[in-house]
């Protein structure tokens, strides 16, 4: 063998060497500082290592999971992975992401609600919007107010780069049929999707991002600024007014590209720059704070940074009806461990908030909850108290004397026999324990 060919033996030896000792050597020292994956997924732990596990394979095949994403450098080849697959075959390598036309991000269920493919059907969100109409009446009673709050959809406000393919068969849509329910019942309702759609030429700065699937910071702030006029309007009292003179030209922060951020790129992808108002707060020392909550998805992050400026101490989210933050002493609260009736009477505002994509279930069950709670006196978190109410109206309506009883007391408090019999189960139900 030559010299030359020797030597160039040497160096292919020397590179492979060098590539497979420095996974190693990074994962061990970590001397090179990588960004971590954004998005969400759940951290695999390490190994206990186990004479049985040993035995069982459970521990081989633990740490394989957890090395598997813990190897050196394994952020880098992650992201020139996705690289690879985005430019070259026009590919997200992320969860229920899809590049439209013009590289337009999306998310599934964003198109799938755009066109129609999760309708739930007129009459069932007539009755949900029904359950909303009794709960805010009767929340306004006591001077509290509920306001609905349609957040825009990326697919009803870019549906020019939507894919054709996801355009196929559109059919009836929950945003259409929810506008028409709420305005003809007369639910309280801000409605930005439709708002943001006519706004859409006319706004000086954009009001949803390329590659973000959320209304864009600027966008949330005209929205956010709606929302206190329209609660100063209904409740007759001057709020914190935030408001700007000045507005930041900049590259798009990580929540005007919260898809691209997700989708793990080496490079992020070229987009025009973003508008961010320098918010003022006005009048905060004499303005009145009244307590809120909101149910919500992720539309409310952006503007939950914002509202502890606007409401009182007694400021809450529930994130998607389940989570209440803010959280405190990092205690993780939940909202089936919280007292409903309690939370009604100490709050002012209730504020109902979600995108296009979830209009399918506006609230998250809190309308169903609070309207049973006020209506019926059915408390939430009781798993079996409302099969022991259903068990004992079967029970009533199977005695045709008791019944003969309820139609007597429903004609002499001029109520519905069923709701009178409502009544009775529970009364009898609480009385048992």
């Amino acid at each position: 063998m030559s010299k030359p060919e020797s030597r160039f033996l040497n160096y292919i030896f020397i590179g492979v060497f060098i590539a497979l000792i420095l996974p190693y050597i990074q994962s061990t020292l970590n001397i090179v500082k990588l960004d971590p994956l954004g998005g969400a997924y759940q951290k695999t732990e390490d190994a206990d290592f186990t004479v049985a596990g040993w035995f069982s394979g459970e521990y081989q095949e633990q740490y394989e999971k957890f090395f598997n994403e813990n190897f050196g450098f394994r952020n880098f080849f992650v992201r020139l992975d996705n690289q690879i697959a985005y430019n070259l075959f026009n590919k997200a390598k992320a969860n229920e992401v899809i590049i439209g036309k013009e590289g337009y991000l999306y998310e599934m269920n964003y198109l799938l609600a755009y066109a129609g493919k999760d309708f739930i059907g007129e009459d069932s969100i007539r009755a949900n919007m029904q359950r909303l109409k009794f709960v805010q009446d009767y929340l306004q009673k006591e001077n509290k107010t509920v306001l609905l709050v349609f957040a825009p959809g990326k697919g009803s406000f870019y549906p020019e780069y939507i894919p054709d393919e996801y355009l196929i068969d559109k059919g009836p849509r929950n945003y259409d049929y929810c506008l028409k329910a709420c305005q003809d019942i007369g639910i309280n309702l801000i409605d930005f999707n439709g708002y943001f759609v006519s706004q859409k030429e006319k706004s000086k700065y954009l009001l949803y991002p390329k590659y973000g699937i959320h209304w864009s910071h600027y966008g949330m702030c005209t929205a956010l600024d709606s929302i206190v006029h329209w609660l100063e309007k209904t409740r007759k009292v001057n709020l914190v007014n935030p408001t700007w003179n000045e507005v930041k030209i900049e590259e798009p922060s990580n929540i005007d590209s919260d898809i691209a951020m997700g989708m793990n790129l080496l490079w992020k992808p070229a987009a025009d720059k973003m508008a961010y108002p320098e918010l003022i707060f006005k009048d905060e020392k004499e303005a009145v704070k009244p307590s809120a909550i909101v149910i919500g998805d992720s539309f409310y992050w952006d503007m939950f940074n914002i509202t502890p400026r606007i409401f009182n101490e007694n400021n809450h989210f529930w994130y998607y009806n389940k989570e209440v933050f803010p959280q405190k002493d990092n205690k993780h609260k939940m909202v089936d461990d919280i007292n409903l009736r309690q939370e009604l009477n100490e709050h002012d505002i209730f504020i109902l908030m979600c995108t296009e994509a979830n209009y399918s279930r506006i609230g998250w069950r809190f309308i169903e909850n609070t309207y049973n709670l006020l209506k019926n006196g059915i408390e939430p978190g009781i798993p079996d108290f409302k099969a022991k109410i259903d068990k004992t109206i079967k029970y009533i309506r199977s005695d045709e004397k008791w019944m003969e009883v309820i139609r007597h007391k429903a004609k002499k408090e001029n109520v519905s026999v069923d709701s009178m019999l409502m009544r009775d189960a529970i009364w009898l139900v609480r009385s048992k324990g």
